[in-house]
Parts: C-alpha cells; sequence; structure tokens
C-alpha cells in the first residue's frame, strides 16, 4: 500500500520587510507615491504615442509595449504590498499567489 501526503497549501505566509509600526505609514506613503508614478507616467506614455502620428514608429511600439508591461507587472505586485502595509493582513491565498507568478513568468520570457 502506497502512502501519500495528504496535505494542502491554501495560503501563503507573507513576511515583508522589517518594518517598525511607526514608520508603516511612512512606507505606504512612499510607497503608494512611487506606484502611482509608475502607472501615470507610462499611461502618459502610451497616450502620447497613441495621439502622435509622428511617434507610429517601431521604436515607439515598442516603447508602448514595454510600458503597458510595466502597468501591469507593478499593477499585479504593488497593490498586495500596499494592503500589506496598511493592514495587518500578512496572508496571501494560493490563488492570488499563482496570478502573480503566472504573471512574472510572462513578462520575464
Amino acid at each position: 500500500m502506497r502512502r501519500e501526503n495528504q496535505s494542502s497549501v491554501s495560503e501563503f505566509l507573507l513576511l515583508g520587510l522589517p518594518i517598525l509600526p511607526e514608520h508603516q505609514r511612512l512606507f505606504f506613503a512612499l510607497f503608494l507615491g512611487m506606484y502611482l508614478t509608475t502607472v501615470l507616467g507610462n499611461l502618459l506614455i502610451i497616450l502620447l504615442i497613441r495621439l502622435d502620428s509622428r511617434l507610429h514608429t517601431p521604436m515607439y511600439f515598442f516603447l508602448s509595449h514595454l510600458a503597458f508591461t510595466d502597468v501591469s507587472f507593478s499593477s499585479v505586485t504593488v497593490p498586495k504590498m500596499l494592503s500589506v502595509l496598511n493592514v495587518i493582513q500578512i496572508r496571501v491565498s494560493f490563488l492570488e499567489h499563482q496570478f502573480q507568478l503566472i504573471d512574472l513568468r510572462l513578462h520575464v520570457e
């Protein structure tokens, strides 16, 4: 008779950064500012490339796709980090973890 492991993983414990509780709001504001700057800057790049017909060249085509990739990758990882900094919930569901891994794998290849 063959014995197999019957345990399953439903969530992961997210350890995060070792930040003192009084510094959490400062780091939250810092990371939120960087995230908003990244997203708004990349969306502005995409918008300008779409609106100006002189920028419809291969170089700007690839630049707009790079900006889109940056927005999508940032939007998968940073909001979870911000929620961890804002609240004391440090668990990540298995499904969330899989989405982050799939997104990371798609952007690395």
